[in-house]
């Protein structure tokens, strides 16, 4: 007769032997590096203090819901055998967090008669003995065909098996966690990493009628704005916002900007400009990666603006008698397409102020979750308009803050003004 334990029967006292096979295990868990190799060492020491003739670890894999063999010890190797959590004696324990002992498989409607006749194996008896850590299961330890006697495992079996389990189980979890600490630790490097090349990229000239302001929701922004002076006295300017997070991110900041630097040099149309740019982007970044952009050229003599937009949130001109909305994006982000065709537009400033920004701006919300939108911006540069434009970009930031506007996404302005202003 099959039988389902949740609770054993009083431990025998622990003799010599079992006591020294049962240190050895624990001690190979404590001081093992590798949790693969201790874990083979436990089934092959199991099956031969136990006497049977194989002896399996199953983990539950909580990506697939599957259950994954993940060491065995006899004469068929089931490594990486996949049985759904409900499927086998194993798939019961783990179901039932409960200690399963069959003394007849073929009495058994649970047992999964697959994997032997896949395999070849006949399984006679099986002790599978759930690995739980603070209750909660996450796989079993199987014990197959005991070589001795009338080739029943026994509660003496059983306590021992559950011994192992138990050290197996704490083993496997004190690795993960492991393992999440050291990814955690890479993740943080990569961010400060990411955070220390963005910040070399923001520009540090400060005698130039343009202005910027980067705060990033968390601690690696994805916007970026560049600026500086051509020999001719024109000011190249860009703002932009990368999709995406982390290093890819940064480093397909860190392209782009080298790019533009470098190619506005020599080009004088944006609309050239980011097309030239825009195929360098298509053909390197990674799957999913764009970053949409404004880029452009303004010259203090003329106070004319020339610009160009992928995919952005248009600009801004403010003047006292109110602002004028550029034209939406005439070109998708770049990185989307191997070809990019936008348009140049011109500005006149005319005593007026020109604003840039990430859509960070535009959609930071209030306690209703309302968004601040175009008309809610138009209100603050009204207000702001009076203070000096070295500190204009914080007053806005400081506007958003008072209306209790809770930043979802990186904030980037860029302030283009004549010293007339």
């Amino acid at each position: 007769m099959d039988a389902e334990l949740t609770t054993l029967e009083p431990e025998p006292p622990i003799d010599g032997a079992i006591a020294s096979f049962l240190a050895t295990i624990t001690l190979d868990f404590a001081s093992s590096l590798d949790i693969e190799e201790a874990l083979q060492h436990a089934i092959d020491r199991t099956i031969g203090y136990l006497r049977a003739e194989a002896a399996s670890i199953f983990l539950l894999d909580d990506a697939s819901r599957t259950l994954i063999c993940r060491k065995c010890a006899g004469p068929v190797d089931i490594t990486g055998l996949r049985l759904s959590p409900d499927q086998g004696i194993v798939g019961m324990a783990v179901q039932t967090n409960t200690i399963q002992l069959v003394r007849d498989v073929q009495e058994n409607t649970k047992f999964a008669a697959t994997v032997d006749a896949g395999t070849g194996f006949v399984t006679r008896s099986i002790l599978c003995v759930p690995l739980a850590v603070r209750g909660r299961c996450i796989g079993a330890l199987e014990v197959i065909n005991k070589r001795s006697g009338d080739g029943l495992f026994a509660t003496a079996d059983m306590h021992l098996a559950t011994t192992v389990a138990a050290a197996a189980a704490l083993a496997i979890h004190n690795a993960r966690m492991a393992q999440v600490m050291v990814e955690q630790e890479r993740l943080r490097k990569e961010l400060e990493l990411a955070r220390a090349i963005q910040m070399s990229l923001l520009p540090s000239e400060t005698n130039l009628p343009i202005f910027g302001l980067n705060l990033p929701a968390h601690q690696v922004s994805g916007d970026f704005y560049d600026y500086f002076e051509l020999p001719d006295g024109r000011i190249y300017f860009s703002i932009a916002d990368v999709a995406g997070k982390g290093m890819n991110a940064a480093l397909l900041m860190a392209k782009t900007t080298s790019l533009l630097r470098c190619l506005a040099k020599e080009i004088a149309d944006p609309a050239i400009l980011l097309a030239k740019v825009n195929r360098e982007v298509y053909e390197t970044a990674s799957l999913g990666l764009f970053v949409t952009i404004v880029a452009g050229f303004f010259d203090p003599l003329t106070s004319q603006v020339r610009y160009a937009n992928a995919g952005h949130q248009p600009p801004v001109l403010w003047q006292p008698t109110g602002i004028l909305e550029s034209p939406s994006a005439s070109a998708p982000p770049l990185g989307v397409m191997a070809s990019l065709e936008a348009t140049t537009e011109t500005v006149l400033l005319a005593g007026g102020s020109f604003y840039l920004f990430t859509d960070g701006v535009t959609e930071a919300c209030n306690a209703a979750d309302e968004a601040l939108g175009l008309e809610g911006l138009s209100s603050i540069l009204d207000r702001v308009s009076s203070i000096p434009r070295t500190a204009r970009l914080h007053a806005i930031v400081a506007a958003l803050e008072h209306q209790q506007r809770v930043l979802h996404d990186d904030l980037t302005l860029l302030l283009i003004e004549t010293d007339g202003t």
